[in-house]
Parts: structure tokens; sequence; C-alpha cells
């Protein structure tokens, strides 16, 4: 199964390639070129990301150039380096917000300058751009809605559709559109399929590790007889598996997260993590390039793009028969 699996080395040259073309400040583009501007590089949910648009536009023909915040909540910097893009005058932005709002005012001049616009990993709220009179290309990305659903139906085939019992959810950065749609799709979901497993606290975890552990353990203090946790990525559903493993409640506690990255899948091979719903990143990044190609073109491109997820677990990654395992990154 590890043929799978991007290896490390690989997000460690994605990372280095973005600081390389981060380095070239706002030095002119080159005819036809694309700007592509992440939240960050330092998930591996982003690397694998990153590593699809290199496949991309290598197949595609086309030239780009990248860089990324340094982490997913630093809004302000990331505007900065959206403006710093701008002035190199690409032909399309690809951009993954790390809000609805904080890349508007970069996007409202893109457009102005007849620069195409693309939603990466649908961060941006349609009602939003409509008030702002910003108009998207194409939204590309999962359907965080279905994703989040996918994680409660598999809670409810796991415990039983009669399980009863507390369930705590924790949320992305507060205001932030995909985590909303996620835990929006969990708790709708668990309601009609498992109404007796109660969410007692959703809770923002503001996308950190740390965070996630700290409210996993209040949450066990002030229910110890929790029996899931759903995560709207896969970075704090790690941080609420070292918490519950340290309280001893490993085999009590169902476990979920989203985005299926490396360090998911290494954690539900070892037995800890439950499940994560992959939203397949690198498929994102790369559907992203081909469809900027095509409306570059005048072909017609959908205004949204689903790119299918998978609910990865330890039966499904060992059978290894999943068409869909190949973009696991």
């Amino acid at each position: 199964m590890t043929s799978h699996f991007l290896k490390i080395n690989r997000f460690t040259i994605a990372v280095g390639v973005a600081l390389a073309f981060s380095a070239a400040g706002a030095a002119k583009a080159e005819d036809g070129e694309y700007g592509v501007l992440m939240k960050t590089l330092a998930n591996p949910f982003w690397g694998a990301m990153a590593q699809g648009v290199a496949d991309g536009a290598k197949e595609a023909g086309v030239k780009y150039f990248q860089q990324a915040a340094e982490s997913d909540q630093a809004a302000e910097p990331q505007l900065n380096l959206c403006n710093t893009m701008l002035e190199r005058k690409p032909v399309a932005m690809i951009t993954a917000a790390i809000n609805s709002t904080n890349l508007l005012p970069c996007l409202k001049s893109a457009q102005d300058a007849g620069i195409k616009i693309v939603d990466l990993d649908n961060n941006l709220d349609q009602a939003v751009l409509d008030k702002e009179g910003v108009k998207v290309t194409f939204h590309i990305g999962s359907d965080n809605i279905a994703a989040g659903a996918q994680g409660a139906e598999y809670l409810a085939k796991k415990l039983g559709k009669d399980a009863k019992g507390p369930v705590l959810v924790i949320e992305g950065l507060s205001g932030n559109i995909t985590g909303e749609k996620r835990a929006k799709g969990f708790a709708d979901k668990l309601k009609e399929l498992a109404p007796g497993l109660e969410i007692v606290a959703s809770l923002p975890g503001d996308w950190d590790r740390g965070k996630a552990a700290s409210i996993a353990t209040d949450t066990l203090t002030a229910h110890p007889d929790l029996v899931a946790i759903f995560c709207a990525n896969d970075g704090m559903a790690l941080g609420a598996v070292e918490s519950v493993y340290a309280a001893g409640k490993g085999p009590q506690v169902t476990i979920i997260g989203v985005d299926g990255n490396s360090d998911a899948v290494k954690s539900i091979k070892e037995g800890r993590l439950n499940a994560s719903v992959a939203q397949l990143p690198y498929l994102v990044g790369k559907q992203a390039v081909e469809n900027v190609k095509k409306a570059l073109a005048g072909e017609k491109v959908e205004d949204s793009i689903a790119v299918p997820t998978l609910v990865l677990t330890k039966d499904v990654i060992d059978a290894g028969k999943e068409p869909m395992l190949q973009y696991v990154k």
C-alpha cells in the first residue's frame, strides 16, 4: 500500500518550490502563467494539493508560480501575498482563501484586471462574493456538507442506529465556511441516522492540533462517557486522538477526521484514528489546473466542480481495492 501514499520528502520539495517562487517577489510573470495561492504548506493536506497542481501543470504544459502563508490562520499575510502575486499579472489566480473575506480586496483587483479567479477547495462563500460583486470562474473542491455527512454515516454504521451517548464536534476556524459546512453536514446527518447520539458540544478548534487536544480533554472531563469525536480536519483529529489515549479511553471513543492526509493515514494504519473522510486534495489541485486551461481556451467549465470524497478506515487501506486510493497522497 505504500505506493499509494506520497512520501514526506515530496512535501518538503513542494515547500521549497513555494519558497523559491515567494523569493521571486513581484517579478513579471511569464506569458500565460498561472498564480497559485495556498493557505499554507505546513499541513500535508496542502502539500498534497500542491503536488496535484505541479503534476497537473506538467501534464497540461502550463507554467505557474506558487506562494503560501506560514499558517492557515495568517489571514492578513495571505492577503499581502495575494497582492504581490497580482503585481506579476498572471492570466489566472487559483486561490485557497483562509476565510471567506480576507482575499476580497485582492480578488476585486484581479477581476478588474481581467484575471480569471478560481476558488480552490471551496473556501469562498458565494453569498459574500455576490454581495461584493466578485465573480469566480469556478469553485473546486469536495462537497464539505457531504463530507461531514459521510463522517456521520460511518459513525452510525459503526455504533448502530440505536446507539446512545455524548458526541463532541470540533469545528475549524471560526467564520471559515469550510469547517462550518463539515460540522453542519455531520450534525444534520447524525440526527437523522442515530438521534440517540447527542452532540453535547460543538466548538471551534481553529484547525489547531493543540487546541483540539485541550477541547477533547475538557469534554472528556465533563462527559466521561463520551462515545465519539468528529473533527473538521485531520490535524485536530490527531490532537483528539492524543487526548483520548492519554485518558485511557482509546477503545471507548470513535474519532473521525476530514482530509485523508498522510499523518492521518499513518494513525489509521496504526489503529488509533478510526476514520478520515479523505478529500483527495491531490486530485483537487490537478483538476483545478486542468479546468483553468479549459476556461482560458474558451471551453465550457462548470461553475462548481465537486471532487469525490472517500471514507478511509484501516480495513479500506489494508484491502487496497478502492480505486480512488491512488489519489490519496
